[in-house]
Formats: C-alpha cells, structure tokens, sequence
C-alpha cells in the first residue's frame, strides 16, 4: 500500500514538471514573437512584406528572414536589409535574447538605439548600415562582448566614439564610416588583437592617429579617409601592423614624412595618402612593395623624383601623384608595369619627354600627363597599342612637332586633351575615327587646318558633348555647313581667337542640347542666325569682338535658361530687344561698344537676379530707367559713353552689392543723390562728363572701398569732400567744374569762408609785384631763345653733315611681346586716344617705350599713318625718337620709341612728390619753344603737332624736354590754308598754332 502511494506521488509531481517545462518554452517563444510583433507595428512596410510574411497563424521560426536555434527553437537570426523599411527600433527587440545576427542594412530606421539592445548577450554580428540613426554612439555597445562585426556606417551619428569599445575583444570588423563623429581616435581600439579591418572614415574625427604599444597581427585593413586628423605619422607605426593589406588616409591634414615603417609592410596592395600635407621624397624603399597594386598619394607636397625603383613593381595597377612637386623625368622603364590602367603625374614639375613605352602598354585606360614642363615630340605610333585608353590629357606642356594621326586608332578615347602646346602641322581629319569620343579640347595648339575640315570629320563622333579648339589663329577659314551635323549631344562649342571669317552658320539650330557657344574675337560677319534661338538648353552666347551688324533677334528671347549674353564689339545695331527683359536667368549681358540706338528698354529691370550690365559706348538715348533699384544683387553697370539724359534715379541707392559704377560721358543732369553714400560696396563710380549740378555729397566720404572716383567736367560746386577716400584722389576726379573748391592739390581755389575785405590790396599786390616778375621771365627766356638760335645756326651745318637719320632696326611682335611681359599692365606707363604706352626691354637692354594702337577705335589706322608720317622725316633733340615700327596688317600696330625715365611734364607740374625749380621750368619751356620752332620752320615740310600739352612733354634723365605723340599732327603743303573747322586738340587745351 504504502509502495502504491509513493508511485502515485511520483507520477503526479513527474506530469506537473513537463507541464511546467513545456509552458516555459511556450512563454519564451511567445515572448520573441511579441518582440517581432512591435518591431513590425513600429514600421512602415511599403511592400507589405512583414504584413504578409509576419502573422500569429505562422509559428515564429518560420517567418521571412527569421532564423531560430535547433536546440532551444529561440530566434537567433534577424535579417531585415534592403526591405525599405521605415520607423523606429521598439525596446521589446531587447528580448530577443537568443539573438546573436541582427541585420537591418539599407533601409530608413530613426532615431536612437534603444538601451534594451544591451541585454543582446548573445549578439555576434549587429549591422544597421545605411540607415537614419541618430544621437551618439551609446557607450554600453562595449558590454556586447560576443560582438565578432559592427557595422553603424552612413547614419546621422555624432558626438565621439566611445571608449568602451576597446572592451570588445573579439572584433573582427569595425565600420563606423560615413556619419558626423567628433573627437579623436579612441587609442583603446589598438587594444582588440582580433581586430581585422577599421574603417572610421567620411566623419568629422581631429587629433593625431594613437600610437600602436603591441603589435596587431591580424589587422589587413585601416581606412581613416575623409576626417580632419592631423599631426605626424609616428616612425614605429607601422612596424606593429606587419600584415597590413590596405592603408587609407587620404582628405585629412596629416604632415611630416611618410615613415620608413610603412615599407616594411610586405603585404601592402593599396595605399592612399592623397589630400594631406606630407613632404620630402618617396622612399626607393616603395620599390620593396612587390604586392603594391594602387598608390594614391595626390595633392600633397612631396619632391625629388619619381623613384627608379617603382618600375619594379610590376602588379602595379594604379599610380596616381598629381598635384605634387615632384621634379626630374619620367622613368623610361614605365613600360615595365604591364598591369597600369590608371596614370596620373599631372601638376608637378616634370620635365624632358614622354617615355614611348608609356603608349606601350596595353592595359592602360586614364593617362594624365598635364601641368608639367614635357617637351620634346610625341612618337608616331601614339595610339597604336593603347586598345583600352580612355582618357590622354597631355595639356599645358611644351610639346612640340605634329600631333600623330596614329592617335584615331585608340577607338576606346573618349576625352583627348592637348591644349596648350607648341605643336606644328595640322589637326587630323582623322579624328572622327574615335567614335566614342565626347570630350576634345585643341585649344592654344598652333595647329591650323584647311577649310576647318576637321570639324566635318567630327560629325561622326556621335558622342560628341565638348568641343574645343579655340585660340588657334592658324585655322582661319570659314565655319562649314556641316556644324549643323555634328553630335546632338554636344554642349559646348568654343572657337574664339581663330580668325574665322564669314558668317555663323544656321545649321547652329540643330544642336539642341548646346550649353554654351563661344566664338568671340574672330571676324564673323553678318547676323545672328535666328536659329540660335531654338537652342532652348543654352546658358552662354560669347559672340564678342567681331564684326556682326544687324539688330539682335528677337528670337533669342526664347532662351529661358540664358544667363550670360556677350555681343559686346560688334556692329549691332538698332533698339535692345524689350523683350530681353523676360530673360530672368539672365546674369551677365554685355552689348556695349557697338550702334544700338533708342532708348534703354524699361524692361531690364524684371531681370531680378542680374549681376553684371555692360550697355556703354552705344548711341542710346532718353532716360535711365527710374525702378533701376529692381537689380537688388547687380554688382557692375557700365552705361557710360552714351546720350542717356535723366536725372540719377533714386533707386540706385538699392543696389547695395554694386561695385562698378560709370555714367561718364553722357547727358545725366541734376545732382549726385545723397543717398549715393549707402553704396557701401562701391569701388569705382564714374560721373564724368556729364551735366551734373549742386555738390559733392559729404555722405561718400562713408564708403570705405571706393578707390576711383571721377566727377570732372560738370557743373558742380561747393567745396570738395576731405574725408573718406578723398585724400587718395587726384586733381584730375574734380577738374572742369569752375565752381568747386577745395585743397591745393586738387588745382581748385580754396573754399572763401568770409569775404574778403582787402581785395583792392591784393590786386595792387599782383599788378606791381607779379606782372614785372613776369615779364623779367619773359625778357630772359626771349635772351636764351635768341642766343640758342645763333648757337644751332653755326653748328647746323656741321650737325647735317655728322647725324644721319637713326639706323632703323627690325623687331618683331614677339620681341615686344617679351620685352613687356605680355604687355603687362605692370609695364603700363599710360593710355592715349588711340593707344597704350608700355615700357619694355629689348633682348640687348635698351630700355623703350612702345605704343600700342588700339585698332578697335575708329582714327586709330589714320593715327598710326599720320605718327608714321611724321617720325620719319623729322630729326631734333626735344623730338621723341623713333627707334622701329611693328605692324601685322589689320592685327596688330605699334611705335618702338626712346624711353624717357623721368615720365611726362603733367606728372612733375601737378602732383605733390615732385618738384620742379625755376631753372628747370625756364630750360622745360626753351626745350618746347624749340621743338615747335623746328616743326614749323625748320622742316621742309611744316608740321602742326595740335595737341600739345603737358602729357605730350616728356623728360629723359638730365630733365631735357622731348616733344611726343604725332598722332593727329598735320603736314601742310605749300597749298594747304591754315582754317581748320574743328576742334582737334585734348579738352582742356587747345594747340596754341590753331588759336
């Protein structure tokens, strides 16, 4: 009995154990699902994947992208990537303590983590990349200590890393790249031996890289790229990390030199140091790397030269080292790197020529040579064996000889670059061959071609997106029909500088997708095609500088994307267009120094967003339009040299960003706006000639920028700001207004506060003091005249017999070009009516003076004639010298001339640092009397200089007066009569032989 009871009690306390076991089991599984369950209510499921894969009827284990463990039958795996899901991470996910995979890559997840993911024990690989997160990295990620990956890249994370993941010693992957962390480098991270590849790059990290206590054997991979860590890199570094695969360090500021370390390093494939400020040479030690496959160190400041050793390394793939300042030549063994498919050596300063077994090798696809001193001349077979090449940039070198026709047989090209060169010969016909070709620039080659037939074999290239090939004078020619026929793709068309002649082709119109057409600077003709206004994708039209007349179609109103118009230098003519005015992306218009007439269209003013205006030397008249404050950002308006007459609208006050300003040369009347003193911004304001009346408003005196400022010949009065700016200016920003007054050195009276009560005292003062001064200078000047004269005379013939007329030498345009530096403004010494005076070196010292004329200007052909004219024949001590002449037809005039140290007679009279005695002045005077003397009579042709004025008197070092600027003198003939009808002379003052 008692046996039976013991057996009951057992059996009883057996079944209430299952029971209990198997509701524990049931509980736990429960518990994963109603985790799962929140996870899915906190989201949005566009493609309604959990809402149909995820449902209580399923058991849990046997949902979409849900593993479970076979022992425990508890979720272990959680893979939700790439499912576009949307929401935030429920606390509940932290029951899922069997979990050791939780993948939520590439999705929209917000928010911050939630702390219960900390009860994940279990968690080996946790992957929430390319998602939303925010907040900081929470510390308590360092107590998953099963963790083997973590992956938080590309998420709104910030703040610093912290340091309790150090405590993860079985890491293996570290990617926190692609956020906005702050701080530095936790050096804890150098502590996880398991570490196999760190990638903390694209964030915000600053200080110096830790140092390395003990090695890390099993770390292949550091990517530190694009942060702002700074500081060296320590000489042990890299001994620590003796299996190192890939090393990137690229976009920091990093400095010193690269460690020695780091070639120990045998394994090495890629290194990427580009984008810092490291130094000294390359190590021949680089050539130690046989596994080396890419080397990225650009845009830094190493030097010396390419290491010979490099060539040993033959796996090598990529070799990019542009924007260096390495110097020497390229190593002619290159061609040993059979494996290259990326060069870059661009922006250093290489020099001799280009290796031929570059274009041997095969395998090569970007080849970028540009920004160095290579000369010498390409080999023939350029292109021959490069069936893969891209990308040649050779640009900006010195290389010289023909370009090889060969190159069309690099089918694959599709961007040639040979711009700035020396080459010779012609452009090859044959580049319509490179069919895949969508850039080509052939800018600045000295190539010519016949007929422009090159662009005729270009119509092949369907590809086609740029085109440039301009600054070429020797391809001259008309622009084919066939224009019209070249790639629909193409976007910009630049041929400026070609001396192409006839008219723009109509054919322009069927390039539908062009950007921007630049064709300045040529001798085009005829009008613009109205086909260009159906290019309704373009932004830039650069017509400027040749000979287009006609009005401006209308039909270039249509382009709505417009927003940078020049037609400046042309023979347009007739009204602007109203209808520009609806061009509102416009941002630049220049039409000025041509023949438009009427009034300026109001209409400009609805271009809201305009920056720069250009209408001046045009025949426009009426009023400036008075909303002209509309152009709130316009930073430059140049309306001068026209016959605009209003007053200066109000509304100029609102142009605060202006920095250009210039009415000079109209009819503006009325005063200067007070207002004119809020232009803050204001660095030039022109008002001269003009018929302005009142004052000078004492408000300009506030705008801290202007540096010049012109208001002469008007009608202004009162006295003369002194604050401000005002001390800088001249007397020349105020003469011509009779009323004005002010200090000295501006050659106006001086303000009268009271009046004066003495005058009778004064006058008696100027007659009996001043007036006999006068005339004792008169009687003595008249004495030295007479006494040189009789001087001249008895040496005049012996004079004759010794001088000869000056030995002309031949100098050619580039001689000039070189002596002034590219006609530097720096060598400007002043500009005239009709030309530019530079002060130049000639190859065997001699210091000159050469004239430029500015042939663009009407007079300027008939001024060079006439100085021509006269030089020749005349011969004097106060006359300029004429050393040689230099003109190219209709291109290019000048005048070789004596060069005078001491400048011209104006600098000495009216400026304040120099200084003339009365002596000087006497001599000055004497000098001029005799030049004027010799022109008029002791020539056998009279010449009558009409301009004579202190500018045209010019000073050599011992202060002796030499007469210049013939440009619109006049040689009269025995039947020429001495009326002239108009006024030819500089305002202001008038030839004393026409008075």
């Amino acid at each position: 009995m008692g046996n039976t009871s013991l057996n009951l009690a057992l059996l009883i306390i057996f079944q209430f154990s299952i029971r209990a076991t198997f509701s524990m089991k049931l509980t736990t599984i429960l518990t994963d699902q109603s985790a799962l369950l929140a996870l899915k209510n906190h989201v949005y499921d566009p493609e309604n994947v959990l809402e149909t894969n995820w449902s209580s009827s399923t058991h849990v284990c046997n949902w979409f992208r849900v593993s479970c463990g076979s022992k425990h039958h508890r979720v272990t795996a959680l893979n939700l990537s790439g499912l576009e899901l949307v929401g935030t991470l429920p606390p509940s996910l932290g029951n899922l303590s069997f979990l050791s995979l939780l993948s939520l890559t590439n999705n929209s997840f917000h928010g911050r983590l939630p702390v219960q993911l900390s009860n994940l024990r279990r968690l080996k690989h946790l992957s929430f990349g390319n998602n939303s997160f925010s907040g900081e990295i929470p510390s308590w990620l360092g107590s998953l200590t099963e963790l083997r990956s973590f992956f938080l890249d590309n998420n709104n994370l910030k703040g610093v890393i912290p340091f309790s993941l150090g405590n993860l010693s079985k890491l293996e992957i570290l990617t926190l790249s692609g956020n906005q962390l702050l701080g530095s480098i936790p050096s804890s991270i150098f502590n996880i031996s398991s570490l196999q590849k760190m990638d903390l790059s694209n964030n915000m990290l600053s200080g110096s890289i830790p140092s390395v206590s003990h090695d890390l054997l099993s770390i292949e991979l550091i990517n530190f790229n694009i942060n702002n860590l700074t500081g060296h890199l320590s000489n042990d570094m890299f001994d620590h990390f003796p299996n190192l695969k890939e090393l990137h360090l690229s976009a920091n500021m990093l400095s010193g030199r690269i460690p020695m370390s780091l070639f120990k390093c045998k394994k090495l494939q890629i290194f990427s140091l580009s984008y810092n400020q490291l130094e000294g040479s390359l190590p021949v030690e680089i050539g130690n790397l046989s596994m080396l496959q890419r080397v990225y160190i650009a845009r830094n400041h190493f030097e010396g030269e390419i290491p010979r050793h490099i060539v040993n390394l033959t796996l090598l793939s990529v070799l990019d080292f542009p924007d260096n300042n390495f110097t020497g030549t390229i190593p002619h063994q290159i061609g040993n790197l059979q494996n290259l498919e990326y060069l870059h050596l661009g922006a250093n300063n290489i020099v001799g020529s280009i290796p031929p077994a570059i274009f041997n090798i095969s395998t090569l696809s970007i080849i970028y040579l540009e920004l160095n001193q290579l000369s010498g001349r390409l080999p023939p077979d350029v292109g021959l064996w490069l069936p893969n090449l891209e990308q040649l940039h050779l640009d900006i070198n010195q290389l010289v000889g023909s370009f090889p026709m060969s190159i069309s047989n690099a089918s694959q090209l599709t961007s040639l670059d040979i711009s700035s060169n020396y080459f010779s010969g012609t452009i090859p016909d044959t580049l319509g061959n490179l069919r895949n070709l969508k850039r080509l620039n052939l800018e600045t080659t000295n190539l010519s071609s016949s007929g422009m037939s090159f662009l005729s074999s270009l119509t092949n290239c369907r590809g086609l997106e740029v085109l440039y090939f301009g600054d070429n004078p020797l391809i001259s020619g008309k622009l084919p029909g066939s224009i019209g026929n070249l790639s629909s793709s193409l976007q910009k068309f630049y041929g400026p500088i070609c001396n192409i002649r006839g008219s723009i082709p109509s054919g322009f119109g069927n390039l539908s997708r062009l950007i921007s057409i630049s064709l300045s600077h040529n001798k085009l003709t005829g009008m613009i095609p109205t086909t260009i206004g159906g290019l309704k994708e373009l932004q830039k039209i650069s017509l400027h500088y040749n000979k287009l007349d006609g009005p401006i179609p209308s039909d270039l109103c249509h382009l709505k994307k417009l927003a940078f118009l020049f037609l400046s230098s042309n023979k347009l003519s007739g009204p602007i267009p109203a209808c520009l005015g609806g061009l509102i992306s416009l941002r630049s218009l220049y039409l000025d120094s041509n023949m438009f007439s009427s009034t300026m269209p109001s209409t400009l003013t609805r271009i809201s967003d305009l920056l720069i205006l250009n209408l001046s030397s045009n025949s426009l008249s009426g009023p400036v339009p008075i909303d002209i404050g509309k152009w709130k950002v316009l930073t430059s308006m140049d309306l001068s040299n026209n016959q605009l007459s209003s007053d200066i609208p109000i509304g100029v006050a609102d142009l605060q960003d202006m920095t250009y300003f210039s009415l000079s040369n109209n009819r503006i009347r009325g005063s200067i706006p007070e207002s004119f003193g809020d232009l803050l911004s204001l660095e030039f304001l022109d008002l001269s000639r003009n018929n302005l009346s009142g004052q000078i408003p004492k408000s300009l005196e506030k705008l801290p920028y202007l540096k010049y400022f012109n208001v002469s010949f008007n009608r202004l009065q009162g006295e003369i700001p002194k604050g401000g700016s005002f001390g800088n200016y001249s007397f020349e920003s105020f003469t011509g207004n009779e009323a004005l007054c002010g200090a000295a050195q501006l050659h106006v009276p001086s303000c009268k506060t009271r009046p004066l009560r003495n005058s009778k005292v004064r006058t008696k003062l100027i007659i009996f003091v001043a007036l006999p001064i006068a005339s004792a200078i008169s009687v003595v000047a008249l004495i030295i005249i007479i006494l040189r004269r009789r001087k001249r005379k008895d040496r005049s013939t012996a004079q004759e017999d010794l001088t000869p007329l000056g030995t002309w030498r031949r100098i050619s345009y580039h001689e000039l070009h070189q002596a002034t530096n590219g006609f530097s403004d720096r060598r400007l010494l002043g500009n005239g009516s009709y030309g530019s005076v530079y002060q130049g070196t000639l190859l065997d010292g001699m210091e000159v003076a050469v004239k430029v004329f500015k042939l663009e200007l009407e007079g300027a052909f008939k001024s060079f004639d006439v100085e021509c004219e006269v030089l020749r024949n005349i011969r004097h001590r106060n006359l300029i010298k004429i050393i040689s002449s230099c003109s190219n037809d209709l291109d290019f005039k000048a005048l070789v001339l004596e060069f005078m140290p001491n400048g011209s007679l104006d600098k000495w009279l009216y400026f304040n640092n120099h200084f003339l005695d009365i002596l000087q002045r006497l001599n000055i005077m004497i000098d001029v009397a005799s030049a004027l003397e010799y022109l008029h009579h002791g020539n056998a042709t009279p010449v009558v200089h009409c301009d004579l004025k202190p500018s045209n008197v010019l000073l050599d070092e011992d202060m002796v007066a030499h007469l210049g600027d013939f440009g619109i003198a006049k040689l009269l003939c025995k039947e020429d009569s001495m009326i002239h009808t108009m006024t030819m002379a500089t305002i202001g003052y008038i030839a004393p032989v026409w008075n």
